[in-house]
């Protein structure tokens, strides 16, 4: 697909045009909790009265997250509308309500405060998704899910995967935009060898990605897809790519249990590498993926961490006896992360950083016997300099040409500025 195509997509004519392109950033929105008020693809649709949806048979893509600004979820809003013919949803890994843990669902089941059929997208790609939405009986595929900015959480690639089911479906695709809640400022971090595509990444994007699920949707769609799917965007309002989420003015819902507030997000996408690693990357505490830690695991790490000089960021020697998952109610020892300057904060070279100093400073350091590290990082070549001593330094300057590169791909899907 040509940048021409893109660019009809996101400021073409008639109704589709006037909610893909927006109101440009320097317009005036009012202001709310210091920052732009900012609208999302699903407010500017229900604003706009559904027209993009006018006479179709709908079927929606959504967790959580899928709330107005008023934290109402999307779905009950459009079931109670008689505007939209909502006939069918969509759960993603975690469920539509979110009842699940990770690696789990809900299944199907008839939503009990609307009666709809609830269909079950986890782990179901290609033909047997587009099964799915055959049998559903709609026509058009609403994606509305919050993203936390990272390569490996897996709801952009439930987005990926419906485009494609909707493709050999012969359905059309629409997809409601949110805020990357840690701003897209920037790509960082290695870019996926297609060698090691999974549910955690399948194509080559940065493992911070810094774009919006919409932004997301026009380059899976332009630089991925054998076929382009009938893509639509609806792009919000009023949000700058230099935006945190909590200058959004929107509510933050935790896209997954294990993403309890924004600032987790900010971390999230270095210290989830933790996962490929025999230490707990604090699961089943409060503060997951800012926490991080193992049995005999002391006060070494944390000042080890501190002598790297990252920019933005300080650790603290910490304890604590996790709920569930890795070392479930025993006391292990490690590190928090405490992020003073969000703005120099760069999340992937600390999760590098980390990784170093933990393997020199504590002898048990090990990574997970299925070298789960290198779906997280998406090639050997992390894994490998770490196990050879190479420094953090090193080890970051290794991607850069591939990160060049898929920047500028990048440039040619953005729709704010």
């Amino acid at each position: 697909m040509s940048l021409s195509r893109r660019g009809l997509l996101a400021a073409g004519g008639g109704t589709v045009g006037a909610l893909a392109a927006g109101a440009s950033p320097a317009q005036a929105e009012p202001r709310h909790g210091g920052g732009p008020r900012v609208r999302t693809g699903f407010d500017r649709l229900a604003a706009d009265g559904y027209r993009l949806l006018r006479g179709r048979k709908v079927g929606v893509v959504t967790n959580p997250t899928g709330v107005t600004s008023d934290v109402r979820h999307i779905v009950d809003v459009m079931h109670a509308d008689g505007r939209v013919n909502l006939t069918a949803v969509f759960g993603p890994e975690h469920g539509f309500r979110g009842t699940a843990q990770a690696g789990g669902s809900e299944g199907r089941y008839d939503d009990p405060a609307t009666g709809l059929p609830v269909y079950d997208t986890y782990l179901k790609s290609g033909q047997p998704l587009a099964d799915v939405f055959t049998a559903s009986g709609v026509d058009t595929v609403v994606f509305d899910i919050q993203d936390a900015g990272a390569r490996f959480y897996t709801y952009i690639w439930t987005l990926y995967d419906c485009m494609v089911a909707a493709v050999l479906a012969g359905k059309r695709f629409v997809v409601l935009d949110r805020p990357n809640p840690v701003t897209g400022r920037a790509a960082l971090g290695p870019v996926l060898d297609r060698a090691f595509a999974t549910f955690v990444g399948r194509e080559p994007i940065a493992q911070a990605h810094g774009m919006t699920v919409a932004e997301l949707a026009l380059l899976f769609n332009a630089e991925f897809l054998k076929k382009p799917a009938p893509l639509e965007v609806v792009r919000m309002s009023g949000w700058r790519r230099g935006d945190f989420f909590d200058e959004t003015g929107l509510p933050w819902v935790p896209p997954s249990p294990n993403m309890p507030t924004a600032d987790t997000a900010l971390v999230y996408s270095g210290t989830c590498l933790f996962e490929g690693t025999n230490l707990s990357e604090g699961r089943g505490t409060t503060r997951p993926f800012e926490l991080l830690g193992a049995e005999g695991i002391d006060r070494r790490w944390a000042q080890a961490a501190n002598a790297e000089g990252l920019p933005g960021v300080r650790f603290r020697e910490a304890y604590f006896a996790p709920t569930f998952s890795k070392f479930q109610g025993k006391t292990v020892g490690g590190v928090q992360l405490h992020v003073h300057d969000r703005e120099s904060f760069d999340p992937v070279r600390t999760g590098i950083a980390l990784l170093v100093t933990a393997k020199k400073s504590w002898s048990g350091f090990a990574w997970r016997p299925d070298n789960w590290i290198d779906r997280l990082t998406g090639n050997t070549r992390v894994r490998t300099m770490i196990d050879a001593g190479a420094g953090t330094a090193e080890v970051v300057a290794a991607w850069q040409a591939d990160l060049a590169a898929f920047r500028k791909v990048r440039r040619e899907h953005l729709l704010y500025r």
